[in-house]
């Protein structure tokens, strides 16, 4: 992608993904105004079919955290009208990443605590490294997580963990995040990234259309009930069938070659 930020790093990897570095690693990579503003218009950018981009990798500068959530120095002295304001920014930075129609892969690389969990979640699956640790820490300053945390992690990991891990504020483990449903696996320090990068490139052999109609048909069926939800996978599924990629890759399948998609 030809676009270039002031808190984030896109590195464009050959394939058709993109590494999204968090990248304000003197404040353990919270967000502030104009990161979060720059996250939705990259996930914007992204999205669009002409971006090129087939999957994402989200991560943070550094070694020590992932995301700390927002930056509440910045936040220091701020009205009720001004914090609100500028929670409207925040929560458009969560929407744009859940309404992304691509794959959206976070690689935790450290701590993930207040809005830093809830990017994680936000996004379509999680990888953490070993020492990576998830909190919820809100209560402990008399707020509670805004960013899609209270309705995303109950129906990640079940209700009854998600209360323990927003109510208590306690930080928990990789391995209990992997436990818990909150990423899927754990890897060595240092290791996270290039496994992500891994995983994005394996659905970058896929066809983009196809990825994007399957992760459209999850998204939404889960929202309605069971015969709807088939319905809207026909629906979605029947889109595919006209396409240039469906047609090459019944041909490469039978050709024994690999699929040269197009996107179309």
């Amino acid at each position: 992608m030809d676009v270039t930020y002031e808190h984030l790093k896109v590195e464009d990897h050959e394939g058709g993904f993109v590494l999204l570095t968090l990248n304000r690693p003197d404040v353990m990579n919270a967000f502030n105004t104009k990161m979060a503003r720059e996250i939705a218009d990259f996930f914007h950018r992204a999205g669009e079919e002409e971006s090129g981009v087939h999957a994402v990798v989200v991560t943070g500068a550094g070694s020590r955290a992932f995301c700390a959530g927002a930056d509440l120095k910045e936040r220091a002295g701020m009205t009720d009208a001004d914090w609100a304001k500028q929670h409207v920014v925040f929560e458009r930075l969560f929407e744009s990443i859940l309404e992304c129609p691509l794959p959206v892969i976070a690689a935790v690389n450290g701590l993930a605590y207040g809005g830093g969990g809830e990017l994680a979640a936000t996004c379509d699956f999680a990888y953490a490294a070993r020492s990576a640790r998830f909190a919820q820490r809100e209560v402990a300053l008399a707020i509670f997580p805004g960013g899609g945390g209270t309705q995303l992690m109950p129906r990640i990991m079940g209700l009854p963990r998600a209360k323990e891990l927003i109510l208590t504020g306690q930080p928990i483990d990789a391995e209990t995040a992997l436990a818990w449903g909150l990423v899927n696996r754990v890897f060595d320090d240092g290791t996270v990234v290039a496994e992500a990068l891994k995983t994005a490139r394996a659905i970058c052999e896929n066809g983009p259309l196809a990825v994007r109609q399957a992760k459209k048909a999850m998204r939404y069926g889960l929202e309605m009930d069971l015969r709807t939800g088939l319905i809207f996978e026909r629906e979605s599924y029947h889109r595919l069938i006209g396409s240039e990629d469906r047609k090459e890759g019944i041909a490469a399948f039978n050709e024994k070659r690999k699929p040269r998609f197009k996107g179309r």
